[in-house]
């Protein structure tokens, strides 16, 4: 795609503005009700397409997006939108109004931040300009294709382009807008800032990262939470941490558990760098182990899954694609003293421990084993509203 086509999309996106300026909002957030229960339905044809769509891009195993999916919008309603607009806004009616354009930067391989991503500046009615991840060129498109079948006037305020990310001129034409929402690690939302006009109202999503807090009982569910969309998620527990009479028993029954729900969501394509990754964490800990330190090391040779049972709480490299360390803790105060260094990337715990025992790590999302990949609508995403962060 080049410049001229990007300039392009924006005219149109202009018109479409103009379009939406005297549009009552409750008209769009019916809409977007409407969409959503289109989408949330288990014999949704969205939800199909994407079933058939995303593994071949994403290199996701059909049966863990189907499951991911079906989780993860199940509560995904038109009346929970209404509830967010309401709580957001003051009212439906209220007049509070986005931005004249809205440049998206959308990151990663799940669907369900690239939704609501799109769907939140369109509420405000702020048309969008969207590039996809290029881990998941689908989502984006079949978002805007279910929104112009639904409602043709919201549908012409979402363009979709491409470019390579080392354009300059392509770059500089895309974040030429009034607000820009920036998805992706610490150093992609900083190049971003270093693109974007001093005046230019930012939206910041960078990484994040979550953990368990659990015990041997909690072994399935915590399975569960890593094996959905392979690890790849912000809400995908990279390390556990238990008491340390439970971590040994609590590694053993986690990667029974692994290996038992790799039967019915296999693992998807493991990446080269990613194989390379977690080869090299392993060797480290097997090291560790033969120099007298107290690790444990499980996995198999198709590295579908790893379990490594650490000696103590210091934070470690986290490979993903289902590579979990499991630490030892000695009580709350040493849990909290040891996710120093990391909590500012939390975004979410997987415990049934009380919620205020964890409230000071600051995760956005603190909830039971085996619901962490399944956030309500409402969820605030990096602690940020859904809609007040794009309010002009």
């Amino acid at each position: 795609m080049s410049v001229d086509d990007i300039r392009e999309a924006r005219a149109r996106l202009a018109a479409a503005g103009s379009a939406l300026e005297d549009r009552p909002r409750q008209r769009t957030v019916d809409a977007f009700a409407t969409l959503l229960e289109a989408w949330r339905s288990p014999d949704s044809v969205w939800q199909k397409r994407l079933v058939d769509l995303l593994p071949g891009a994403a290199g996701f195993e059909t049966g863990t997006v189907r499951e991911g999916l079906l989780r993860a919008l199940e509560h995904w309603s038109g009346d929970a939108l209404r509830e967010i607009v309401s709580r957001e806004l003051g009212s439906i009616d209220a007049n509070a109004k986005g931005f004249a354009q809205t440049s998206v930067l959308l990151a990663g391989s799940i669907p369900m931040p690239t939704i609501t991503s799109l769907m939140a500046p369109l509420l405000l009615h702020s048309p969008v300009l969207a590039k996809p991840a290029s881990r998941d060129p689908v989502t984006a498109h079949l978002f805007a294709e279910s929104l112009r079948e639904i409602d043709p006037e919201l549908g012409a305020a979402i363009e979709i382009v491409r470019f390579a990310h080392d354009d300059p001129a392509c770059a500089g034409a895309f974040f030429d807008a009034d607000c820009v929402v920036a998805t992706g690690s610490d150093e992609t939302v900083a190049a971003v800032a270093d693109h974007v006009r001093s005046n230019t109202h930012l939206v910041r999503h960078g990484h994040r990262m979550s953990i368990s807090v659990v015990r041997p009982e909690h072994a399935e569910a915590t399975a569960l939470d890593v094996a959905l969309w392979d690890q790849q998620g912000c809400l995908s527990p990279v390390a556990a941490y238990c008491e340390a009479d439970q971590a040994e028993p609590f590694a053993q029954a986690l990667a029974e558990a692994l290996e038992e729900i790799e039967r019915r969501l296999p693992r998807g394509e493991l990446p080269t760098p990613a194989a390379a990754a977690i080869r090299r964490e392993t060797g480290e800990a097997e090291m560790r182990r033969a120099a007298g330190i107290d690790v444990s090391i499980r996995g198999d040779e198709a590295l579908r899954w790893t379990v490594v049972r650490e000696a103590d709480a210091n934070w470690r490299p986290a490979p993903l694609h289902r590579f979990v360390r499991v630490h030892p803790i000695e009580g709350l105060d040493h849990l909290l003293r040891a996710l120093e260094p990391v909590a500012r990337h939390l975004a979410g715990i997987a415990s049934d421990r009380p919620r205020q025992d964890l409230a000071p790590l600051g995760a956005a999302r603190i909830c039971k084993p085996g619901s962490l990949q399944a956030p309500p609508l409402a969820w605030h995403h990096d602690g940020q509203p859904l809609l007040a962060p794009l309010l002009r």
